[in-house]
């Protein structure tokens, strides 16, 4: 299947909504939980508008949640195979119903200005790794941030650096993902990289 059409940029200074992805599920560490409460309070107070997967459980639902509750704005995208199981957060500032999960990235992929990932399962690696692979194809210019505060991670970005070391990516394309431990610190990273970006865009179209 063909990569949707993202052909939208970050201006220079701007970077007005995140995506995030992470777990419908909370995880068995309590840190988790704490730590995507602590995330939605530093995009609230920055006044970066949070774009997710629509769903009110695990922590996704914490995070917008807390985003809400300090009076930030949250746009939750959401298929409508999960608005029938009734997962769908009704509290929202705007909820967007999908036909399906393709269609799903494509609009959380549009309205955000970079792309974040807390942990979670096979729906977050799988919903990182496309916005990362579009990056590099050159779908968009957008920045892709990686929050691991507890360690989550490590064994994946060992397994990364494995792919790297055995030439199956370039050391230039693990260098996209910006990893950081600290919330602040990331979020400086992916607004740096947002301008830096934005002063030369690359408009893609697909259609």
């Amino acid at each position: 299947m063909r990569p949707p059409s993202i052909g939208v940029w970050c201006p220079p200074n701007t970077m007005a909504s995140i995506c995030v992805f992470c777990g419908s599920s909370p995880g068995n560490d309590p840190k988790h939980r704490e730590h995507a409460v602590a995330l939605g309070k530093r995009l609230a107070a920055r006044g970066l508008g949070l774009v997710y997967g629509g769903s009110r459980g695990g922590l996704m639902g914490t995070l917008a949640d807390t985003v809400l509750a300090e009076g930030g704005t949250v746009i939750g995208v959401i298929p409508e195979g999960l608005v029938d199981r009734e997962v769908a957060h009704r509290g929202l500032s705007e909820l967007i119903v999908t036909p399906n999960m393709h269609a799903r990235k494509a609009a959380m992929a549009e309205r955000a200005d970079a792309f974040l990932a807390l942990p979670g399962g096979l729906g977050t690696l799988e919903e990182l790794f496309e916005v990362w692979t579009w990056a590099e194809l050159g779908l968009h210019t957008k920045p892709c941030g990686l929050l691991d505060q507890t360690g989550y991670y490590t064994e994946l970005l060992a397994f990364l650096r494995k792919v790297t070391d055995e030439g199956f990516m370039k050391p230039a394309q693990l260098r996209r993902l910006i990893v950081m431990s600290d919330p602040d610190r990331l979020l400086d990273g992916l607004l740096a990289v947002a301008e830096a970006r934005g002063k030369n865009p690359v408009l893609v179209d697909q259609t």
